[in-house]
């Protein structure tokens, strides 16, 4: 017998429906393929860079592999952007579809053609724009666009197709990054953090930079609604009574510490919902005995529900910080085999040079962490914690000791080695050794060492996480008791002195740049009240000098832009500053911003007038300790020259196995290669980011005018491109029309030796560019 064929009879219309059916099938999974390829947080978000840090996670991964190991070293430059100003820009890119987002032209955004760098608009002058990057949302229609970022202590949103400020968000176009902390706005002098905050759904995730004196601001984590730009949720770092932690401070220390806020870099878990933020050191950093106890959730890896700032898990990294080891890197959400189990873990990279690793969804260590003797401290009022965490296995990324043995053998004169091994043998050191009221102490990673912000990436199926960090030891000088009401003022105050004591260690004797940015031709830039008010507050990674009085304000500034200062030709007076020339579409920040804030003059005069100033009183009925100790000017940031190479790094560690899987020096001192040494690594080499890829390859950014690639598996080079000045800041990688791209702000000085003698870019300021490199 056959096989009956059956064919049913369809009715026109059904057919018509049928196809119908099918069509709108078809269109439906086109659009779906074609919105997953541009939204933010999807399964192609290692393809995009539409975050700060590359995708939500944070880990500077992109899965776009045309770039491989064996055509690497082919990269040449496609195009550059000239930056056209003086600024140093730490500035991120981001790129969605083929429209590249940047800060350039005098704190200017501007959209460019990301295949070719020209213009497509200017949002021209946003003096006071947070400066490391700025984030992008889109509705789910992607009718509505926008970049959103904080300026002025401020929340403001512009149009990413237009460039122009969106008046409905906030108040008239802004959001007062001021209110809701718990304290009188007027006496906020800063907060807005340098780093742009995380975007997850419609919310943004906020942290701050609050100062690191007495009396600065807490450091809330804060969530706000992207549309209409309220405020959503807050995290209180420094527990209310009733909440969790309020036993580890005194009675009412929420009114008055502040800090343990997150400046640095924040990764989420889309898929889980859940924000793991690094959290900084409570003020002052250096003296605690106006807030004993462990004093929670200071330098804790911190996981809070997404939607609504609920805590999950803490683990506190430090207790009772004493050394300004912050928590800023941001934490790597990887997965890793462990005990036979695949797990998904974070990995927390600290300044104190230790790698924690924890179970992401239950705060778990991965390994063992032991809570270890550490010493006392001699300062009356202090308690510092008789121990401290240690990771049992993993070992320390960053050297955490220094004797004479290990001064530096090429920047010392015989007279200057003789006078450090004495000075080094009578001082205090150690990685937990507290300041002293007896003698000079030297910490080492230091303040400003071991991970920072822009400092960690991940390859996160693999469980490979890299850090660079760097070795600057902190030189403290002796403790210095202060009293309410007391304090003289100093014989001796020239412009010159206030300079080397308070700002030469950032900004170099030259005061062309270190670890802060250049200061030649400032007034130029800013005149005396904007001058007193930055350096009053404080801004970014600078901290506040409420120390200094009005009139010590003006023999600093006199001096910086006396004869002995000199302003630099061809800027504009402060306040008459000229579009760019370009498409410019808005000029400042949105209307509502034109008048800042004014801060509160009895906040400026509640201190005793001179250097030795006590600060503004603790509020009444209180129960804060009168006296206060204080470090020496400089932040112990003055020597970092004083220790041997290698002094910058790339470490990679296997976290399936918890070993170190390589450790090279980065980047290249001429003055070292002319003396004959080894590859040095880079003195001062904050603010450098790295790009892993699916392809094997680590990309990294120096201050040695070079962009680095490196086999991802071994460590060992494979390429390095020649921009025309250094770097800070992360790189970025994209695609445009099946072409892939990497590109890097390159506008910093160069730094090479002790004292930055070849502090300088390759070229003039015009050259001073962003710079973008593709295959031929």
């Amino acid at each position: 017998m056959g096989i009956l064929k059956f064919k049913p009879k369809l009715h026109p219309w059904n057919r018509l429906f049928l196809w119908g059916f099918f069509f709108v099938i078809v269109l439906v999974a086109c659009a779906a393929m074609s919105w997953n390829s541009s939204k933010p947080g999807t399964a192609d978000r290692y393809k995009t860079w539409h975050d700060y840090g590359g995708a939500p996670d944070q880990s500077k991964y992109t899965e776009l592999a045309q770039i491989t190991k064996s055509n690497v070293s082919k990269l040449q430059v496609a195009w550059t952007y000239a930056t056209e100003d003086e600024v140093v820009y730490q500035f991120n890119p981001l790129i969605v579809d083929n429209v590249m987002y940047v800060l350039a032209k005098d704190n200017s955004l501007v959209a460019l053609d990301a295949a070719t760098g020209k213009e497509i608009w200017i949002h021209a002058h946003l003096q006071g724009i947070s400066a490391r990057g700025v984030n992008y949302w889109e509705s789910a229609d992607r009718k509505d666009r926008r970049l959103v970022f904080q300026i002025n202590n401020y929340l403001q949103a512009i149009d990413a197709v237009t460039g122009k400020s969106i008046l409905s968000f906030g108040e008239n176009g802004l959001t007062d990054l001021r209110q809701d902390l718990g304290r009188d706005p007027k006496m906020v002098t800063r907060v807005q953090s340098g780093t742009p905050g995380k975007v997850f759904g419609n919310l943004l995730i906020l942290g701050s930079a609050t100062g690191e004196n007495y009396m600065s601001m807490p450091g809330d984590i804060r969530a706000y609604d992207i549309v209409s730009g309220k405020l959503a949720w807050t995290f209180h770092t420094i527990p209310h009574p009733g909440e969790y932690g309020y036993e580890t401070w005194p009675r009412d220390a929420y009114k008055y510490i502040g800090g343990v806020n997150c400046w640095g870099e924040i990764s989420v878990d889309a898929r889980r919902g859940i924000a793991y933020i690094p959290l900084g050191s409570p003020t002052y950093d250096y003296y605690g005995g106006d807030r004993q106890g462990n004093n929670l959730y200071g330098n804790s890896i911190l996981a809070l529900d997404a939607r609504t700032g609920k805590r999950l898990w803490h683990y506190q990294l430090v207790h009772h910080d004493l050394w300004d080891y912050d928590l800023s890197a941001a934490p790597q959400l990887i997965t890793v085999k462990h005990n036979g189990k695949d797990i998904d873990a974070v990995a927390v990279a600290g300044k104190n040079g230790f790698l924690f690793v924890f179970d992401r969804v239950t705060g778990k260590p991965l390994w063992p962490i032991e809570e270890r003797p550490v010493p006392a401290s001699d300062v009356p009022g202090e308690h510092a914690s008789p121990t401290q965490p240690f990771p049992t296995v993993l070992p320390p990324f960053g050297r955490q000791n220094m004797t004479a043995k290990d001064l530096n053998p090429y920047f010392l004169t015989d007279e200057e080695r003789k006078h450090w091994t004495a000075r080094i043998d009578s001082m205090g050191t150690g990685l937990y050794t507290p300041v002293s009221m007896n003698r000079e102490t030297l910490s080492i990673p230091g303040a400003v060492g071991g991970a920072s912000w822009g400092s960690t990436a991940a390859d996160p199926q693999k469980g490979i996480v890299y850090i660079r960090s760097i070795d600057w030891p902190s030189v403290y000088g002796k403790v210095h008791k202060r009293e309410q009401g007391g304090g003289a003022v100093s014989k001796d105050n020239g412009g010159q002195s206030i300079y080397a004591q308070n700002c030469q260690a950032c900004h170099g004797a030259d005061r062309k740049g270190g670890i802060g940015p250049e200061l030649l031709g400032i007034g130029s830039k800013l005149d005396f009240e904007k001058f007193h008010r930055l350096v009053f507050s404080g801004k970014g990674e600078m901290p506040a000098f409420a120390h200094l009085d009005e009139p010590t304000m003006k023999k600093l500034y006199g001096f910086l832009t006396g004869e002995t200062g000199p302003a630099r030709p061809g800027r504009p007076a402060p306040g008459k500053l000229k579009p760019p020339v370009g498409p410019v579409v808005a000029t400042g920040g949105a209307p509502g911003g034109l008048a800042l804030r004014e801060i509160d003059p009895s906040l400026m005069n509640a201190r005793v007038q001179g250097p030795n100033s006590y600060g503004v009183p603790y509020p009444a009925g209180t129960s804060a300790p009168e006296a206060r100790y204080f470090i020496p000017p400089g932040w112990g940031l003055g020597y970092p020259y004083l220790i041997g190479p290698p002094w910058s790094s790339i470490i990679a560690y296997d976290l399936n196995k918890g070993t170190i899987k390589w450790r090279i020096p980065v980047g290249e001192d001429r003055q070292v290669t002319a003396l004959g040494g080894p590859r040095s690594g880079l003195l001062r080499a904050q603010r450098n980011g790295m790009i892993v890829t699916s392809t094997g390859l680590l990309f990294c950014t120096g201050k040695d005018g070079k962009f680095y690639a490196f086999d991802a598996e071994t460590g060992r080079e494979l390429w390095a491109g020649q921009l025309p000045a250094g770097t800070q800041g992360l790189p970025s990688t994209y695609e445009v029309n099946g072409k892939q791209y990497l590109v890097v702000a390159a506008t910093a000085p160069l730094s090479f030796g002790r004292d930055e003698e070849g502090s300088k870019t390759q070229g003039n300021a015009l050259r001073k560019s962003y710079v973008v490199f593709a295959l031929p």
